[in-house]
């Protein structure tokens, strides 16, 4: 049996779930993963709301719809199989104005033609049965929508990578790609390695790693930062799961919405808006060559004009906390300022290409024996187990290794 050396770059969910992937389709390889902080799951896999989507928004027949609903039900699986905190608390996507009510309708027929079980059509009765404290005209139920720590998943993953004998390398920023004709070297500041496949997973860094390595300057990484609030512990009644709006075609994002945790919180956000940097998740962090970066790159103006509204309108979320609990309260009313605490800030990697449209499906590319990952939004935690297949299918062939 021939013995592989493999890499991946990145310490997020789907890095590692690679990282486990690889060893699983090819027993006996020696996998490494390199991770720039020193510990995994820092950045996007460790500042998101949780939630397990079941596949109700996407583009029947997409990428992110196949992946969602597979890597649903394989996280699921894995966190029954490793006793992970796992809780089908359901969500609803509340119609409040009437003209609403057709944008809701078109979502109920993608979930269903997604085959998202369960998933039906509430009135307002039906409504208040699932969500009491919630208003609303109508709404699309999921039961089986969930919730979960993505980061003790990720840790799970890395201690199987690790018990088959893989390495997990924290604090090890990698500088540079080299292919040569035996595999492919890869360098940080303390080592050089040569490996025989490698994958990259960079998430907020996607773009710059993969340049790195030859690959192409777009589509280019746009931080945008989402800030939550957290209910108070008094006032956690009021929400029993997930509570979404419709969204609106001519915004690029979904809205406040209110969110139970794994942890028992719930969280009202985020709202969403041009970040000062890829990891600033204060304003006291941010990082002016990021920012100068973004406002450089000519897509990005592309976007702005087109999305002036949006930006007005998450603006004011940004600026004013009252604004911020307004958009909460039109779903469930009562909450008030005195409600509500700091929640923290989530930046989110969104891909844009050079026309300034938001690249909104999984993006992956192979250079032989390099595999990118370049785009994986959201559903992309929840879709990791499932992407990490469909990933090392295609690196394993690019790289033309064998079991």
């Amino acid at each position: 049996m021939t013995t592989h050396r493999c890499a991946v770059v990145g310490g997020g969910i789907i890095g590692v779930a690679v990282a486990r992937e690889i060893m699983t389709r090819l027993p006996g390889t020696n996998v490494t993963i390199f991770e720039k902080e020193s510990e995994l799951a820092g950045h996007q896999t460790g500042h998101n709301s949780g939630v397990v989507h079941a596949g109700v928004y996407y583009e029947p027949g997409s990428l992110k719809a196949q992946l969602c609903r597979r890597g649903g039900g394989l996280l699921r699986d894995y966190c029954a199989e490793k006793d992970l905190a796992y809780e089908e608390v359901g969500k609803i996507v509340v119609a409040q104005e009437d003209f609403e009510l057709a944008r809701l309708k078109d979502i109920f027929e993608r979930a269903v033609a997604n085959g998202v079980p369960d998933v039906r059509m509430l009135n307002q009765g039906e409504l208040k049965e699932i969500e009491p404290a919630s208003i609303g005209k109508a709404a699309l139920h999921s039961p089986q929508t969930a919730i979960v720590d993505y980061a003790s998943v990720t840790k799970a993953l890395a201690a199987d990578v690790e018990a088959g004998g893989g390495r997990v390398l924290c604090d090890q920023e990698v500088t540079r790609f080299e292919q040569t004709a035996a595999g492919v070297k890869v360098s940080t500041r303390d080592l050089t390695e040569e490996f025989d496949m490698v994958v990259t997973c960079a998430g907020l860094q996607s773009d710059r790693v993969s340049r790195k390595a030859g690959d192409a300057k777009t589509p280019r990484v746009v931080p945008f930062f989402g800030d939550y609030l957290l209910l108070k512990p008094e006032k956690r009644y009021l929400v029993k799961g997930l509570i979404y709006p419709v969204p609106d075609p001519k915004y690029p994002f979904l809205g406040v919405h209110l969110t139970k945790r794994i942890d028992g919180e719930v969280i009202i956000g985020p709202n969403a808006f041009l970040s000062p940097g890829r990891e600033s998740y204060t304003w006291a962090e941010a990082n002016m060559k990021d920012f100068a970066e973004t406002l450089l790159f000519p897509g990005f103006w592309r976007f702005a004009s087109r999305n002036t509204r949006a930006a007005v309108r998450e603006s004011r979320t940004v600026l004013s906390k009252r604004r911020f609990i307004d958009e909460a309260s039109r779903y469930v009313p009562g909450i008030t300022r005195g409600d509500v605490l700091p929640g923290g800030r989530g930046v989110r990697a969104q891909a844009m290409g050079s026309d300034g449209s938001l690249v909104d499906d999984f993006v992956i590319t192979d250079m032989g024996r390099l595999t990118h990952v370049r785009n994986a939004p959201s559903p992309g935690a929840t879709s990791s187990l499932a992407i990490a297949e469909h990933i090392v299918v295609k690196a394993i062939a690019s790289a033309g290794l064998t079991g």
